[in-house]
């Protein structure tokens, strides 16, 4: 396994107070608010604006999580070194995304990409035909970095000096025409992620780190979208104080119906009907319309509306009670929190790894979850049958671990799980 220099690991120290307060106000782009590209002349114009620019692409998009079913781009930012900066309207063109866009993907396929958090991006950039060649986040940078706040204004304010405003990063993006003070957050953020990148770059590189970065970057870059989980409806906040079959399948019933009424208008399901309204709705099991508005959130004017779709739900639900298997099938161990009585053993393991992984966190200024994923030491830990370091490795690397994680983590987690009658 690789060594590595504790010395080289010392992160900068946290900002004062005092250096807080000196922070620069960064209130609006260098260059002002560029114009929304929206036409396909506009957009390819905007291709051209950046092709002219050299050096990496600094890129970020707002959705509109929590107000639309979707979680596509509604505003696409992008900003070059002497180009400065584009904002693109990627939904109200009039034509295919992929198509109208094209001509900005070719350009972006040219250098790599600067993005704040960007697995919360990339899929949605992904939608529209936008692919990295390489990227660099500065929030990941930041994790591995062993800073405490990583969000972006805590970053810019802790490297740059400078104070960006609380945004409008949860608006409702969908909304046209977006305000003047939407548009400006929306281009600060992208106006100090070049130079970002290059200060917590040059943290990492003394610390030692940045071949770590490196790596985590191109996993999340080639990181497939995960397989959406059968019966999302168990999700449902709340749902655990469900206790009959019939209850949970009034929960599935009116979650799959709000659920197709989400997805046909586009429209978040929590502003369809909340969890909360479905969890009371399979207590309460109301029999009539009349018991239905009697029920919190039901009893609204909108509500009431919809009361007949919601007693169809219910209906249905008492028609068949019998909903899919609550044991659903694990695609890997039980909640630990159930290890202790079926399998002891395992939750002697899993309490050894946490806390040598906890150990080694501390001591290399990385958070545990991006030291190893926490999912599969459960798995390591409640399929364990013995072995060495080479067992654990393999697990490790079958289960997409990055080379640095494996350097790291292999030695402590193979002693923690290895008791002292099992060492050879």
């Amino acid at each position: 396994m690789d060594e590595f220099d504790d010395g080289a690991l010392d992160e900068a120290p946290e900002a004062t107070d005092d250096e807080a307060a000196e922070a620069t106000p960064l209130l609006q782009p260098t260059e002002g608010v560029p114009p929304v590209s929206v036409s396909t002349n506009e957009i390819a114009a905007a291709a051209d604006k950046l092709a002219s620019g050299t050096g990496p692409f600094a890129v970020d998009a707002e959705r509109a999580s929590g107000f639309r079913y979707s979680n596509r781009a509604y505003l696409i930012q992008i900003r070059r070194t002497g180009a400065g900066t584009v904002l693109i309207d990627p939904v109200n063109h009039g034509g295919s995304p992929i198509d109208v866009l094209k001509p900005v993907a070719d350009v972006l396929a040219e250098d790599e990409w600067i993005l704040h958090a960007a697995d919360q991006d990339l899929p949605c950039l992904a939608e529209v035909g936008l692919r990295p060649p390489s990227l660099y986040d500065t929030e990941l940078a930041g994790r591995l970095a062993g800073f405490e706040r990583v969000n972006l204004a805590a970053m810019v304010q802790r490297l740059l000096g400078l104070g960006l405003a609380k945004g409008h990063g949860a608006a409702d993006w969908s909304k046209r025409p977006l305000p003047p003070a939407w548009l400006n957050y929306a281009a600060l953020d992208v106006e100090v992620l070049i130079a970002l990148r290059e200060s917590v770059a040059g943290v990492l590189g003394q610390q030692d780190k940045s071949h770590w970065a490196a790596e985590e970057f191109e996993y999340l870059r080639r990181a497939e979208a995960q397989i959406t989980r059968r019966d999302r409806w168990r999700r449902t906040s709340g749902i655990h104080k469900v206790r009959t079959r019939r209850g949970l399948a009034a929960v599935r019933e009116l979650w799959t119906v709000r659920d197709q009424i989400a997805r046909r208008r586009d429209i978040a399901p929590g502003r369809i009907l909340p969890d909360s309204a479905i969890v009371a709705a399979a207590l309460a099991d109301p029999k009539t319309v009349e018991e239905l508005t009697k029920l919190p959130i039901f009893g609204g004017t909108k509500q009431r509306r919809s009361a007949q779709v919601w007693m169809t739900a219910l209906e249905a639900a008492r028609t068949n009670p019998e909903p899919p298997d609550t044991n659903e099938p694990q695609n890997g161990p039980p909640p630990a929190v159930r290890w202790a009585k079926r399998k002891p053993e395992a939750t002697a393991r899993l309490d050894a790894a946490r806390a040598a992984l906890a150990e080694l966190s501390a001591r290399v200024s990385v958070p545990t979850e991006n030291l190893v994923s926490p999912d599969l030491v459960r798995r390591l830990c409640w399929d364990w049958v013995g072995g060495d370091q080479a067992t654990v490795d393999a697990f490790l690397r079958e289960g997409g671990a990055r080379s640095w994680q494996r350097n790291l983590v292999v030695p402590v987690l193979a002693q923690a799980l290895t008791t002292p009658g099992e060492q050879t």
